[in-house]
């Protein structure tokens, strides 16, 4: 591996040297400027175009960057022009310039005035399609999507392309997982669980896109061997007050309901926005697991288990920030988020077990309550401070987030004869676990461009996660017992990158290299018992991206990274949790962090069909394997680290319009993903399989002010670690009307509309023999209403603050 990096670093080089002796050739010159508004502040996102003086034909275009600054690139000789233009101004047009020889040219400051007509009352839109395939990332525009109204986070996700949700919620794209989820921009810094609680209880309608990056820059934390997910929330973009009121109703097995509320005030240089959320969501799913016990003799004892799972959640989240242009060149704001949560959960599981599923020996039943409550403060301070008009800017975060979990756990259990007669006593389990987590992070982030073609990225960022779990745990059966455990993680992370961009006449290149130092102390306690395990450890992150235009149709792009997932806090928890008699839980508090080398290779046809190919290897894989205990029969499951992981995969994105008011989109993977381990459970681990996933998403705007989508999902079966996966499969579709003067909007959707989704897996390898069948409650239909009132003036120019909004901290769930 080391000396195939070594190669592709060494073509690298060799290409960077043969485009530039080609660049050499002719000669151009540059031409720069840069635009300001009325009140001589950056002019952002404007349309400048070199006109011939002579006859004003358009030679080339551009769009200013968020300092206004636009700019051409080798210009032949001759006199030319610049006309400006944007949405709600008058065009700017300068004087002409005289373009000679080799070198640039810098035209003076065009200043721009507001048109005279007004566009109060007007709302502007521009239509996005539900999914685009942008050069670095696929992005799913859910703003305006009926499929959106009334889902969760998660109930979003779950349809975005090539990602999938396994039975425990672990987020897997393109079929690997591992994959980070950030909020804004920002890292969530929480276990596969947490996450999962947090995204359904984000009211879908608070989200604005989905971005979905499968090979990051070294700009972005290492972490994620299979990419990240970065959920993009909305942000005010017009002037005045104004804000929008939600509310909508479903039902699926049970009721629910969802309220949001946003508040948002931009006037001058002051932006002030607020949210608050509000959902009920009850909902039910049946899990039947079916597994076969091998003793030493060779006989075999039979487990078929019934399990009727009602969970009762009640969501409240809150978010209020304000941004401030102190000046044209430096905005600071500050962002208070989090959330309080309630949820209860019941289960009446019964357990049959025999000597074969048809004959029934002994039985048990186990009647389960959980109440679990989450709190989350999180605050975040930012600044952004631009240093000059070329596009030097320095910009800082400080963040910290506090989680403050409970959960209390009650578990019955009546053991029975074949006859239904009582067997012995009944046994009952407690579990107590109050769980804290504190999160400091601070960053700072510069860019400088060296030259017009040239850009330099460095940054720095420093993050500090402690979480503090106490279980405790009684058990009763005659006697009682009762047993603490005590496990501390405290994680330091310091880390530092350099990107440097450089931009050809149809090529550009990027080569980062990101370090991280992690400093690591995992403390367990158990009944006086204390077990350290201390990690120091320094790493370095390579990333290349090569992007090339051949025509206007035709475009390609090659991209290294490597990545690092280390383990999450609760699989490092060394202690047992009981599920009942027969089933239970472990951590592993000597699992290593996995790594992973991406390369990929996309090919762009005319800015809308994409084929993406791309391999990765992952070493030291971190993966849940099940156990069994012959002499006892209790199952369990806890994380290994196996030894390698080989992916392959290949996706085409094809957009298409039939005709005016149908439009649609394919998003179509196939990958294999191969597991290779030595002497695992006594045997040596050698599985893969190719599978598929096709994403086909139609689109109608039959009337003015309809839209209706549907979007059908297939995923076949797949092998991951010790588990086969078997297919899934599923459609949905909504209708949403505006009216009002597009004030108002009614979306009618139904997810999962013929009830097909499942997620059912087998594992059989070494003594493990198991069958889980999973239904969740997939079935649902929503309706939503949003009123959006306030003004509705638009501004030309939108000033971003620093952390874009959003601190991103997520809710918490153990």
């Amino acid at each position: 591996m080391k000396t195939l990096i070594h190669k592709i670093y060494l073509t690298l080089v060799l290409l960077v040297a043969a485009i530039g002796v080609v660049r050499a050739q002719g000669p151009s010159a540059n031409v720069s400027g840069s635009l300001l508004d009325e009140q001589g502040k950056p002019m952002m996102y404007a349309t400048a175009s070199l006109l011939n003086a002579q006859d004003s034909t358009i030679v080339k275009g551009a769009i200013s960057n968020e300092q206004g600054v636009y700019s051409f690139d080798h210009i032949k000789q001759g006199r030319y022009v610049i006309k400006a233009t944007t949405v709600g101004y008058q065009k700017a047009v300068s004087q002409p310039i005289t373009v000679a020889s080799n070198g640039s040219v810098t035209v003076p400051e065009l200043k721009m005035q507001p048109s005279a007509h007004s566009l109060n009352g007007v709302n502007v839109t521009a239509a996005k399609p539900l999914v685009e395939r942008k050069i670095d990332r696929t992005v799913v525009n859910v703003a305006n999507s009926p499929l959106a109204a009334g889902n969760s986070a998660m109930d979003i996700l779950e349809r975005a392309p090539g990602v999938s949700v396994d039975k425990d919620d672990n987020i897997s794209l393109k079929g690997k997982q591992g994959v980070t989820v950030m909020i804004n921009d920002k890292l969530t810094y929480l276990t596969a669980a947490q996450l999962a609680t947090l995204l359904r209880s984000t009211d879908g309608n608070t989200i604005e896109s989905i971005e979905i990056i499968t090979n990051p820059s070294a700009k972005y934390d290492a972490a994620g061997n299979s990419g990240i997910i970065n959920i993009k929330l909305k942000k005010n973009k017009q002037t005045g007050t104004n804000g929008s009121l939600t509310a909508g109703t479903a039902y699926g097995a049970y009721w629910k309901d969802n309220e949001t509320l946003q508040l948002n005030h931009k006037e001058g240089n002051l932006n002030v926005f607020g949210t608050f959320s509000h959902n009920d969501n009850k909902r039910l799913q049946n899990i039947d697991i079916k597994r076969i016990i091998t003793d030493t003799t060779g006989k075999q004892t039979y487990f078929n288990q019934f399990s009727p799972l009602i969970s009762n959640n009640h969501n409240n989240s809150y978010r209020f920030g304000v941004d401030y242009d102190l000046s044209s060149k430096n905005t600071i704001g500050f962002v208070i988020n989090g959330y309080f949560d309630q949820e209860d959960d019941s289960n009446d599981n019964r357990t049959y077990i025999g000597k074969n599923f048809s004959t029934v020996d002994s039985s048990l039943r186990t009647v389960t309550g959980i109440h679990q409550t989450y709190n989350n403060f999180a605050v975040n301070l930012n600044d952004i401070y631009k240093i000059d008009t070329a596009g030097q800017q320095i910009s800082a975060d400080l963040d910290y987030s506090r989680f403050r979990n409970n959960s209390n756990a009650q578990y019955v259990t009546d053991f029975y004869l074949a006859d239904g007669s009582l067997q012995h006593p009944q046994a009952f389990l407690g579990n107590l676990t109050p769980s804290n987590i504190d999160i400091h992070t601070a960053k700072v982030d510069y860019a400088k461009p060296l030259t017009k073609s040239v850009k330099l990225e460095a940054g720095f960022k420093y993050s500090d996660v402690k979480t503090d779990n106490n279980l405790q745990q009684t058990t009763v059966q005659g006697a009682q017992d009762t047993s603490v455990n005590h496990f501390v993680y405290d994680e330091k992370i310091t880390a530092g990158y350099l990107n440097l961009n450089k931009q050809f006449k149809n090529t550009s290149i990027q080569a980062g290299l990101r370090a991280e130092y992690t400093q690591s102390n995992a403390v367990g306690d158990s009944m006086n018992v204390v077990q350290r395990i201390p990690r120091n450890y320094l790493n370095f992150f390579p990333s290349v991206f090569i992007n090339h235009t051949i025509n206007d149709k035709n475009e390609f792009s090659l991209s290294y990274s490597r990545r690092i997932d280390r383990p999450q806090y609760d699989n490092l928890n060394p202690f047992t949790y009981h599920l009942d008699p027969y089933t239970y839980q472990k951590g592993n508090p000597y699992l290593r962090p996995q790594y992973t080398n991406n390369f990929e290779f996309n090919y762009t046809y005319n800015k809308s069909i994409t084929l993406t190919l791309g391999y990765s290897r992952t070493t030291d894989v971190i993966t849940e394997v099940p156990g069994t205990d012959p002499a006892t029969k209790i199952a369990f499951v806890t994380q290994q680290n196996l030894q390698v992981q080989n992916n392959y995969s290949a996706n085409l994105y094809a957009p298409y319009t039939i005709t005016k008011w149908w439009e649609g989109n394919l998003n179509a993977t196939a990958f294999y993903l191969g597991f290779k381990s030595d002497n695992l459970e006594g045997s040596n681990l050698d599985k893969g399989q190719t599978a598929y996933q096709v994403r086909a998403t139609e689109t109608f705007t039959p009337l003015a002010g309809y839209k209706l989508e549907v979007t059908g999902n297939y995923q076949s079966a797949l092998t991951y670690g010790l588990f086969y996966v078997k297919p899934q499969y599923s459609v949905d579709a909504g209708i949403s009307h505006s009216f009002a003067n597009k004030k108002a909007n009614i979306k009618l959707s139904t997810s999962d509309i013929f009830n097909t989704r499942r997620n059912d897996v087998t594992s059989n390898y070494g003594s493990n023999d198991l069958d889980i069948r999973q239904k969740r409650e997939s079935r649902v239909t929503r309706l939503t209403f949003t009123y959006n009132f306030g003004s509705t003036k638009i501004r030309a120019r939108e000033h971003q603050s620093g952390a874009d909004d959003l601190n991103g901290r997520v809710k918490a769930n153990n």
